[in-house]
């Protein structure tokens, strides 16, 4: 973001909110919270500018412009020092990138499970479908409404995957053709924002190699993002089902995404997918007497 192209009435109010952002950082730590000896003579708590200059391997100067909110040259680096400093943590490092004008770092992939309160939401969300999926579109977590109403079964670990492999889910998948355009345009920008990350380059010579479809596609170098968008299958037990789904990022566990698919109004999805779960579970339940 240039700074410099903003109009003055929002240079100013930037100005106003880095300097009581940094102020109050600076406020809440003591010279023994960075490991320095404690000097008297303060007249107010908290480190000194020229400490926190000191510390980061800036000049004071330097640190002295960038807390009063100057049109200034900031890199990353210089940021991460002061972050590290001031003790920031994810959210208020990523405040401050945007306060100097940076665009925050992408956060390091999750590689801890789904926590319980999220997978209580992907079961709340029954009977209609729900599922997680980390940054490779792998399945951390699937409700029971998205493995009747999709197809999924137990061996199926990759949504991007199962799309493309999985027989039951691409005959049962009205409109396959343009879904498919669809999602590896998806796929495509998500291996563009993780240069560093060869684990999309292997997914895509894999896939490559098992579907000619996705072959045919990935050479055509689509690209696209969607949040939302409808989705429709044609349920051997149910016939038609038409959905809206929402993807939506979990700050929480960086680079996943969840799904939430909802009955499209009008098309009678609601009732036929309440009958489908129902039917479902009392094939399952336990049998009385």
């Amino acid at each position: 973001m240039d700074i410099s192209r903003l109009p003055a009435d929002a240079r100013q109010r930037r100005s106003a909110e880095i300097r009581e952002f940094l102020r109050s950082r600076r406020a809440r730590l003591s010279p023994e919270d960075v490991g320095m000896v404690a000097g008297g003579g303060r007249r107010t708590p908290g480190l000194r500018r020229e400490e926190v200059a000191v510390l980061a391997g800036v000049g004071i100067s330097w640190y002295t412009w960038l807390e009063q909110g100057r049109e200034i040259n900031v890199s990353a680096d210089v940021l991460d020092a002061i972050a590290r400093v001031l003790q920031l943590g994810a959210a208020e490092r990523e405040h401050l990138y945007l306060l100097a004008g940076l665009n925050p770092p992408q956060a390091p992939p999750a590689d801890r499970d789904v926590p319980p309160g999220l997978r209580r939401v992907i079961d709340g969300w029954l009977p209609r479908p729900a599922y997680v999926i980390d940054r490779h579109w792998r399945f951390t977590a699937v409700n029971r409404a998205a493995r009747l109403v999709f197809g999924y079964g137990e061996t199926d670990h990759s949504c991007l995957v199962s799309f493309f492999t999985n027989a039951r889910h691409r005959s049962a998948l009205c409109h396959w053709e343009d879904a498919a355009r669809e999602i590896v345009g998806q796929f495509r920008a998500d291996a563009a924002r993780y240069p560093d990350d060869p684990e999309f380059s292997r997914l895509a010579s894999d896939l490559c190699a098992a579907s000619p479809a996705f072959a045919e596609i990935w050479a055509e170098h689509p690209v696209g993002s969607s949040a939302h968008g409808i989705k429709a299958v044609d349920h051997p037990g149910t016939g038609e089902l038409v959905f809206e789904y929402t993807t939506l990022p979990l700050p929480d566990l960086p680079g996943h995404r969840l799904l939430l698919y909802t009955p499209a109004p009008g098309t009678g999805t609601r009732a036929r997918l309440s009958a489908l779960l129902g039917e479902a579970e009392a094939e399952t339940a336990p049998v009385v007497g």
